[in-house]
């Protein structure tokens, strides 16, 4: 072979190792994007189609359901002890790591866990922040998280740090979520929750960033704006909590303050989570969305804006309910090609991306 093949021969290698590169780094990044959902899913057993997807996509949790809310009289994900048991153990199984294995099990009226079914549910946080004596606060918190140990969940979306402002607002106060009014005893209550759920192993999340008390609207049914009701004070429970040094989950609002940003909901708000949730607190723990299926979203914004406002404002986990409507088989892949394209796009920068994978992995590290 005279220089000019062995030039070739070189050139056709380099092309083969590049492409190499490429395909490794292409997967990479799709593996990241997947650890970065925490996803819903139809069935109180895995079928071979959310297997699939789940395993083939690196999905980095799960969201559990009692009853499909499109359709309450039909189960979703949760029948009874030992059915849940199993199930856990099934979804844990997909991986070699950690899977999150999350709820929404506050008590009261917010609970997936049925005490007709056999869980238990300790009473609402309107009705423990009334008691306000920290041994029958411990008391219920330590319940609450034993039983989500014992059935291998090991994230409750939980406590609502929401003051109770509003005495008519229908997904706060009306529901009992709120400790209180008083933003120390809201903080004080908070804290041993998160304790409590420490002690068994439980991540937990702050919720509803920067405070969904004030409201006079449901973000789960459209645009909840908050401006002209919104109370600084509502921020207090946070900057207690960071200060004490809280950095599992905050978890953000579809909440619009214009004062804040007049664009944007803080979900998809650089200037909230970024400025305010980051800089001014000091927040350096993992930030998500509440349900980007909430109708506060999907009536405002197509799916793929709101991905990539939420991404670019500083999110680290996206949520996927799947619930709030007829349920979308294919939602998974499509989630994660839609992220995908837009990185390849450079619409959301990679290292975004690899910013958010870095704050889940040291969170899962704990599950470890």
């Amino acid at each position: 072979m005279n220089k000019y093949g062995f030039i070739l021969l070189d050139i056709l290698l380099l092309l083969i190792i590049f492409s190499v590169v490429r395909q490794y780094k292409n997967s990479q990044l799709k593996e990241k994007i997947g650890q970065l959902l925490v996803v819903g899913f139809d069935g109180t057993t895995l079928d071979q189609q959310t297997r699939k997807e789940l395993r083939s996509h690196h999905i980095g949790g799960v969201i559990l359901f009692e009853k499909n809310l499109s359709k309450p009289d039909s189960l979703r994900n949760i029948a009874d002890r030992e059915q849940l048991k199993r199930l856990v153990e099934e979804l844990q199984s997909i991986h070699s790591g950690p899977m999150f294995i999350s709820i929404d099990q506050e008590g009261g009226t917010v609970a997936r866990l049925n005490p007709t079914k056999g869980f238990y549910n300790p009473p609402s946080q309107k009705h423990i922040g009334s008691l306000n004596r920290i041994d029958s606060s411990r008391h219920y918190a330590a319940l609450n998280a034993r039983q989500l140990r014992e059935l291998g969940i090991n994230m409750n979306f939980t406590p609502c740090v929401d003051l109770s402002i509003n005495p008519d607002n229908p997904i706060i106060a009306l529901r009992e979520r709120a400790f209180s009014d008083d933003p120390m005893v809201v903080a004080q209550e908070a804290a041993i929750v998160v304790e409590e759920n420490h002690k068994a192993g439980i991540i937990t999340s702050l919720k509803h960033f920067p405070g969904h008390g004030s409201s006079q609207t449901d973000s789960h049914m459209g645009l909840t704006d908050i401006t002209n009701t919104y109370d600084p004070k509502e921020l207090e429970p946070y900057a207690s909590l960071i200060g004490q040094g809280y950095e599992d989950i905050v978890m953000v609002g579809h909440l619009f303050n214009s004062e804040v940003d007049a664009s944007y909901p803080a979900s998809l708000s650089a200037k909230t989570i970024t400025g305010i949730l980051r800089n001014q607190l000091g927040y350096e723990g993992v930030v998500a969305t509440d349900d980007m299926h909430m109708q506060a979203i999907t009536r405002e914004y197509s799916y793929p804006h709101a991905l990539e406002l939420a991404l670019n404002a500083g999110v680290d986990m996206i949520i996927i309910g799947n619930n709030a409507k007829e349920y979308e088989a294919n939602l998974i892949g499509e989630t994660c090609s839609v992220i995908y394209d837009l990185v390849k796009a450079g619409r959301i920068p990679e290292e975004r991306i690899d910013e958010a994978y870095g704050r889940i992995l040291r969170l899962k590290e704990r599950l470890n």
